[in-house]
């Protein structure tokens, strides 16, 4: 196994990876920064769409350019112009809420969730955008919506309340997508750190960052630690695997200075695992 720090641009809020396998590139998210990013691991390069307002997650469309979740719901991007347009708002958003990470599911809707801004309250929740915009409410109580994937056979959808430092399952209905049967799958604070953004592999393991304890951790679907992956930096934040292969587990990271803390230069950075063992799962497109 090998970590290795890439040469891409670094993030205040590294969020939000996402492999694109058609073009053989990563799209990630600086949060707090306001952008979005694209590295070609194979030559380096990197391209980046300004946000008008702080971004926590992305997703690409079928039919070309991606979906963002900004501060106040998703918006639709244009690649090429840049132009950002509104696709599905909350009329009543509370301004204390954001919305946060989000992916999409094998049937092409994007789930998306929010955050209490301030962190402490659990006015956040998971939302379920369909391609024909309608945004519906799957569940609320959460404080820091993350890390939102799907079992390989679609039953299961896993997302973490990450300041509880909780991991859940439902029951998910592909077809409907409506999600039942909230339980907790595992619990981080035994790994020092909190639940961020994960993804599932192809054996049906959970892989997520945990912030503020420097690793990575894969669990098996009965929520037991299968492996913890020590990184060189404090604060990783998702994780998603790529490459030509989905071999790759490509990692953000944020800056602790964001928190008024000492950062390191490896803060904020970019990384990727080599020689895991494991393989991902392709990752589907918004259908609308």
């Amino acid at each position: 196994m090998k970590i290795e720090k890439l040469n891409a641009p670094r993030s205040v809020v590294g969020e939000g990876p996402l492999w694109d396998q058609t073009e053989q590139a990563l799209f990630f998210v600086d949060l707090i920064g306001k952008k979005l990013l694209r590295f070609d691991p194979e030559t380096g390069d990197s391209r980046l769409w300004e946000m008008p307002d702080v971004i926590g997650s992305l997703a690409l469309r079928a039919k070309g350019g991606a979906l963002v979740a900004l501060k106040n719901g998703v918006h639709a991007l244009d690649f090429d112009g840049g132009r950002i347009e509104p696709f599905a708002l909350l009329p009543k958003l509370d301004p204390s809420v954001q919305f946060n990470d989000g992916k999409v599911d094998r049937r092409g809707r994007f789930i998306v969730g929010t955050m209490d801004t301030a962190m402490k309250d659990k006015i956040g929740a998971l939302y379920s955008l369909s391609p024909d915009s309608a945004l519906q409410p799957l569940d609320d109580g959460y404080c820091i919506t993350n890390g939102p994937c799907w079992s390989p056979d679609n039953r299961v959808l896993y997302a973490a309340d990450t300041l509880p430092h909780e991991i859940y399952q439902y029951d998910y209905d592909p077809e409907t997508g409506a999600a039942a049967n909230r339980r907790i799958f595992a619990k981080t604070h035994a790994l020092g750190g909190l639940p961020d953004g994960a993804t599932v592999d192809a054996d049906g393991l959970y892989w997520t960052a945990i912030c503020e304890g420097g690793a990575v951790a894969a669990f098996r679907p009965d929520g037991k630690l299968e492996r913890k992956i020590e990184m060189p930096v404090k604060l990783p934040t998702s994780v998603m695997f790529g490459g030509p292969n989905l071999d790759r587990l490509f990692v953000t990271s944020l800056d602790p200075s964001v928190f008024g803390r000492p950062s390191a230069p490896e803060d904020g950075c970019l990384f990727v695992i080599d020689g895991l063992g494991a393989r991902g799962l392709p990752e589907p497109r918004f259908a609308g």
